[in-house]
């Protein structure tokens, strides 16, 4: 595979809008609700396949009936998930998304299985042999903080794989964990908030350039509708969000990811691989879910 997305699989339900939750045994009528496959190595690995790239995706979730649609929608998306390991009595990961007017997502969450995922789910070969593979949800998976992991990371970068970083959460108790990650990935993708829990500064450009001497080439942190911000060793430089209606921002953090990715692999620099994931990303905030507004964005690719 070109590219390999490990770590974090959920399952999303999401409704739209929610303004607030009914009294009591009340009902609100809703324009619109969907299950989709998400997560921080789930959602990215959906929109690459939707893109062009062709993926694989390791993880873990339960034996059970959540299990059976994410590892069914993934496959129906184009992903190759025999890297999907099932954790007989875990449930998987799931979460219930009320998504405000304005696009906003408050959650209710249970972690299920991606707690359990280890180094001995992992296929050492799929890893090493990857042009690109993704690090989604590092906060999280517990079960990867291992010198051995490590190790396998740093065999795949001396084969020329190239590392990237994604986080689920923000919950300041778990941004040190992940911190441990930094020198063995070449690009490091967190929201704002995650980056200055993570390095403790006062504002995103020293937060950003505080964890690019950590160990990463880059560091790209989204902004929402602010964008995002690059760090580099030549320096900062901010790329603006698209202008477009937003419907709900989930997956929107993996939709760039994705697209930043996919310009990886098409040999693009850092600049212009971030200007493909703000396109793949604004594609997404239009819909509800995070594969949403995928149709044709395989174009975004081909127009430079």
């Amino acid at each position: 595979m070109t590219v390999v997305t490990l770590g974090v699989h959920i399952v999303d339900v999401l409704a739209r809008p929610v303004e607030s939750i009914p009294a009591g045994q009340d009902t609100h009528l809703l324009e619109q609700i969907r299950i989709t496959a998400a997560g921080a190595a789930a959602g990215t690995a959906v929109t690459l396949a939707r893109i062009g790239v062709p993926v694989a995706s390791m993880g873990a979730v339960g034996d059970d009936e959540l299990g059976d649609f994410l590892v069914m929608i993934m496959e129906r998306r184009g992903v190759d998930v025999t890297g999907i390991v099932r954790k007989g009595g875990e449930q998987t990961a799931a979460s219930i998304l009320p998504i405000r007017p304005d696009g906003g997502r408050p959650s209710f969450h249970v972690p299920g299985a991606n707690l359990g995922l280890s180094l001995t789910d992992l296929d050492r070969g799929r890893v090493t042999g990857a042009r690109v593979v993704h690090l989604g949800g590092m906060d999280v998976t517990w079960g990867l903080h291992d010198p051995g992991f490590f190790a396998l990371l740093a065999e795949a970068r001396e084969a020329g794989t190239i590392i990237t970083m994604d986080l689920l959460s923000n919950m300041p108790d778990l941004m040190q964990g992940a911190r441990s990650f930094l020198p063995h990935v070449d690009y490091f993708l967190p929201n704002e908030e995650q980056a200055l829990m993570m390095s403790g500064a006062a504002d995103v450009e020293r937060a950003a350039l505080t964890l690019l001497e950590e160990g990463p080439g880059a560091v790209l942190v989204t902004l929402g509708g602010e964008g995002s911000l690059i760090a580099t060793a030549s320096g900062i430089t901010r790329v603006p969000a698209l202008d477009v209606p937003v419907v709900d921002t989930t997956g929107c953090g993996d939709a760039y990811c994705a697209g930043f990715i996919a310009g990886l692999v098409d040999g693009r620099d850092v600049l212009a691989a971030a200007g493909l994931g703000t396109a793949v990303a604004a594609r997404v905030a239009g819909g509800l879910g995070s594969d949403a507004g995928l149709d044709g964005a395989a174009e975004l690719r081909a127009s430079g």
